[in-house]
């Protein structure tokens, strides 16, 4: 009976292993990511090196090749977890409006939400709009710009519902296009500084968007 016992239990433990193992590198690549993040901020991808990132997680190198072949490897993976993450992100953020909402609320519903990602993941930014991102990365972000905008025009139109196609896809792309300007403001300081440039996107956006919201709501009044 003693010796089936101590059969079950080395058998439990021998799964056990791969288990911890497994957890051993999800956590090391977690470290590898993360040291990958600071660096890539930091000096922009280009000039990064898996020296340097191997340095910023206080492992080797040859502990780093053990996850990944290059520095492009890294970015890929790295770019692939931040975009899921931003996926959520806008999909909460542009989710429906409310009829009770006011455009004020919705753009800074929607701002606040993206700049805190981008303030929590600044290596998105500068993964993403960087001259120099890996092929992957940059065909997988043009198809996250793409969904980005038909959100947004889906935000849209819940203020403009009777907008021209082609005048709502314009202020799609002009409200995107402001929100980019505004956010490398807002990345480049901190604190109280920080706060108010995010104040002043809001403002921008919603000055911006009000008299187009405010002329259509005139317009059907009016008839």
């Amino acid at each position: 009976m003693f010796a089936n016992r101590e059969k079950d239990s080395q058998a439990s433990q021998d799964k056990d292993q791969p288990r911890r193992r497994q957890a051993r590198g999800e956590r090391r690549i977690a470290q590898l990511l993360e040291a990958a993040a600071t660096v890539f901020t930091t000096t922009g991808y280009t000039a990064a090196s898996t020296n340097a990132i191997a340095r910023e997680a206080g492992v080797s190198p040859g502990t780093l090749y053990q996850f990944f072949p290059n520095k492009e490897a890294i970015a890929i993976e790295l770019g692939d977890r931040l975009m899921h993450e931003m996926r959520e992100t806008y999909g909460e953020a542009l989710g429906p409006v409310d009829p009770a909402t006011t455009l004020e609320q919705a753009v800074g519903q929607a701002v606040d939400r993206f700049i805190a990602f981008n303030c929590e993941h600044p290596v998105f930014f500068a993964l993403m709009h960087g001259p120099d991102i890996p092929g992957r990365i940059a065909e997988e972000h043009d198809a996250l710009h793409a969904t980005l905008l038909s959100r947004i025009e889906g935000l849209l139109s819940s203020f403009l519902p009777d907008a021209d196609p082609a005048d709502l896809t314009r202020t799609t792309h002009m409200c995107l296009g402001l929100y980019k300007a505004g956010l490398e403001l807002v990345l480049a300081h901190e604190g109280a500084e920080r706060d108010a440039y995010v104040g002043e996107l809001k403002n921008a956006l919603t000055r911006y968007l009000d008299p187009l919201v405010g002329a259509r709501l005139g317009h059907i009044t009016a008839h």
